[in-house]
């Protein structure tokens, strides 16, 4: 017998004009707004920025979908709208907004199933969900795992540093940042339930480590800051790390 091979419910051309639409909309919601857009002075919270973390997290919820044999499609759709509505609607809602926004899209662009719209809705609606993820379906538990693990890594780093330059912090609280996305990522081990998504983790703890130990060997005294996988260090630098604006990790929940 032949392998039966599924026919994708959306094409590439369409998956291209949604990708279109969600930056476009991303871009208006910051100008439409005349502070320009919620917490716009923070650069995390840019259009930009809103719109690559989206991409990261299709990238991210595709791979684990198709090693946990999650509806690829339905998660790739669902990943594409789940922060649509980030910078417009407060924090508590926007999951419903976003799921709001694709349900109108789906049903005026194309000619999806109604069950597939109906799926991918209800995985963006369920993004924000904190609860154990043996709760949700595997659809929803790929994108749930994908939007925290783009927190976790060189890219958690990496927003850490952006923020150091922001406040104006030196190199030398450097160690205390990047021991905060090691906390990060440890917390997120503990929340992810997929073989596939604890594989990513696992990499990109690895990364951050290697970064800290290479910052600790070329900035002097920074490796009496924070020693290596101590917990304790790293519950002490998270609690010293308050200067009264949010981090772009912390701020940025599901």
């Amino acid at each position: 017998m032949g392998v039966e091979i599924k026919e994708s419910a959306v094409s590439d051309a369409e998956f291209e004009e949604m990708k279109r639409f969600v930056r476009d909309y991303l871009t208006a919601s910051v100008e439409s707004e005349e502070d320009g857009g919620r917490m716009r002075w923070y650069p995390w919270h840019s259009a930009e920025y809103r719109f690559n973390h989206i991409l990261n997290v299709v990238k991210l919820a595709t791979r684990i979908a198709e090693r946990e044999g999650a509806d690829v499609d339905v998660v790739r759709v669902a990943a594409l709208f789940h922060d649509i509505s980030k910078l417009e609607a407060e924090q508590e809602v926007h999951a419903e907004e976003g799921a709001r926004v694709a349900r109108e899209y789906l049903t005026t662009h194309g000619d999806f199933p109604q069950s597939f719209v109906e799926q991918v809705c209800q995985v963006v609606a369920d993004h924000s969900y904190q609860g154990p993820l043996d709760d949700v379906s595997l659809e929803t538990q790929s994108l749930i795992e994908a939007d925290i693990l783009d927190k976790v890594g060189a890219n958690g780093a990496a927003l850490m540093l952006l923020r150091m330059g922001y406040e104006a912090r030196t190199h030398m609280d450097a160690a205390e940042m990047v021991e905060r996305v090691l906390e990060r990522g440890r917390d997120a081990t503990d929340r992810i339930n997929s073989d596939a998504a604890e594989s990513i983790a696992h990499e990109r703890l690895k990364r951050v480590k290697w970064f800290r130990e290479w910052l600790e060997g070329e900035v002097p005294q920074m490796d009496h800051e924070t020693e290596p996988d101590d917990e304790s260090g790293a519950e002490d630098a998270s609690a010293g790390t308050d200067s009264g604006a949010e981090s772009p990790v912390d701020s940025d929940k599901r």
